[in-house]
């Protein structure tokens, strides 16, 4: 069943005659359009756009399946207004989770029609990708493997973070990324126990690990990957800390599988670390969901509800930080099949040691 004809399913069950979305993404989704203004209206027999003049001619290049309304004057309520006169509407439905309280009492104020909750009915839908989904993200990936690659020669003591973090940027959109997913996260020596480091003009130093998290977008969908690499000769402690975070997210990855519960994946990893003794080192959930954003649901956490199915892609990114010390991420972006798992991050997980 296609995502519109699941959408007119749920629009039957609560009585509604059509469902509109103004949010980016569900927008993306539903009708591949990528103007960063527009309104979606499904109905029972209706597939329309809505946008201004900057986009019609691009919503009708990128959307031949659906009908383009160029909005007509300086509000979208009144080109709302005309659709709900010209198909006789009395209830639409609406994404709670993207319209604020301002809106909604705006609508209401000026639109003669009774508007109808609906919470995650795109969201839903988007957690399982389809092939086209799965070849957009798995290309981000590689994008994401080969600009670390690029940068790791460049990695050595004087250099600082912010200056990693944007050979980075700069490198994956060299190779063809879009854009990137989220600011590069570079974390070194002591920083490292940031799990969210921003970069700063701290320069690298022997005997720092390096915490680099990054990721790009291609063709609307992100990736997502965590290396930790050291610089100068490892010790006992960088070894241990390191090995364990590896086995962790090893495990972790064992678990992966269609039917498991995001907290049961979740729980696997944590238990490696807590029976280690650092249970109170890993802080955040294991991983998340990722798509059209970099955070989307399924969640591999302790309250990851959610079962995992085929075409659900997520992170496993186990970590340990330790205050005045640093920290160790180790994440890949993987995509459930009907076995296990395929991991779409390729960068090698072994110990990186600059000298």
């Amino acid at each position: 069943m296609t995502a519109i004809n699941k959408i007119r399913q749920r629009m039957q069950e609560v009585n509604c005659d059509v469902f509109i979305s103004m949010n980016r993404n569900s927008r993306r989704y539903l009708t591949k359009f990528t103007g960063s203004a527009g309104l979606v209206w499904i109905g029972d027999e209706t597939n329309i756009l809505v946008t201004d003049f900057r986009y019609t001619e691009q919503a009708k290049e990128q959307c031949p399946d659906w009908q383009v309304v160029q909005q007509q004057s300086n509000t979208l309520l009144d080109s709302i207004q005309n659709l709900i006169d010209k198909y006789k509407v009395k209830r639409i439905a609406f994404e709670s989770e993207y319209i604020t309280v301002h809106q909604l009492n705006q609508w209401q104020k000026k639109l003669s029609v009774e508007f109808v909750v609906t919470k995650d009915w795109v969201l839903d839908m988007r957690m399982v990708k389809d092939n086209d989904e799965i070849k957009c993200i798995a290309q981000a990936a590689r994008l994401t493997d080969q600009a670390l690659a690029d940068v790791i020669p460049m990695i050595k003591p004087g250099i600082t973070e912010v200056e990693i973090a944007l050979e980075l940027e700069y490198t994956m959109r060299r190779l063809g990324a879009e854009a990137i997913a989220f600011d590069p996260i570079v974390g070194s020596g002591p920083r490292g126990a940031l799990p969210h480091a921003l970069p700063s003009a701290r320069e690298i130093r022997k005997g720092d690990f390096i915490v680099i998290d990054m990721g790009c977008v291609y063709q609307g969908y992100c990736s997502d990957m965590t290396r930790t690499l050291l610089v100068g000769n490892p010790t006992e402690k960088h070894l241990e800390i390191y090995n364990l975070v590896l086995k962790a997210q090893l495990s972790a990855l064992e678990a992966v599988r269609p039917g498991i519960a995001g907290k049961q994946v979740d729980l696997t990893a944590r238990k490696v670390i807590s029976d280690a003794g650092y249970g109170d080192n890993f802080g955040h959930a294991l991983g998340h969901g990722v798509g059209l954003e970099i955070h989307e649901e399924p969640r591999l956490s302790p309250h990851g509800e959610h079962e995992l199915v085929p075409g659900m892609i997520v992170t496993v990114e186990p970590g340990i930080y330790l205050t005045g010390w640093g920290g160790v991420r180790i994440e890949d972006l993987v995509v459930v099949t009907n076995q296990g798992c395929d991991i779409l991050s390729q960068t090698s997980k072994d110990l990186l040691v600059i000298d």
